[in-house]
């Protein structure tokens, strides 16, 4: 992968950060890797793409991930975990059921953390684990 650092490198505590503006950029940094993988698989169809992108990125797609990585999380990377599912949102979309919503949240925001973090070795290293089955 060539997503090698943060791209706007400016200075940012992620520890400072509420859970749900962790999953607010971990959703765009996830969607940014899964989109990066999936057009280095080869060239195809933009609507293919979009249609590949959005069934890896939906919360039902996240909750099933994040099962794959929780064994291995570090005991802080466990904390944003649970700070993220615990983080209570105002909206929950019709086609998810709350418990999926939850657990999506708490997978964004470790990756928002991650990455605010430049901890993309890790962000690797836990793409790869979920995205074996994409």
């Amino acid at each position: 992968m060539l997503f090698l650092e943060r791209l706007y490198n400016a200075d940012c505590n992620p520890k400072l950060l509420s859970p749900l503006t962790l999953a607010f950029i971990g959703d765009g940094v996830f969607e940014i890797f899964v989109r990066e993988r999936l057009v280095c698989k080869g060239n195809c169809p933009v609507k293919s793409l979009h249609k590949n992108s959005v069934s890896q990125v939906c919360c039902q797609a996240q909750a099933e991930a994040s099962k794959k990585f929780l064994p291995i999380l570090t005991e802080e990377e466990l904390e944003v975990f649970k700070r993220g599912r615990n983080a209570h949102t105002n909206h929950i979309p019709k086609n998810a059921n709350v418990a999926d919503y939850h657990t999506a949240t708490a997978f964004e925001a470790l990756f928002g953390y991650l990455y605010l973090s430049g901890n993309i070795e890790r962000l690797r290293e836990l793409f790869n684990i979920v995205c074996d089955d994409f």
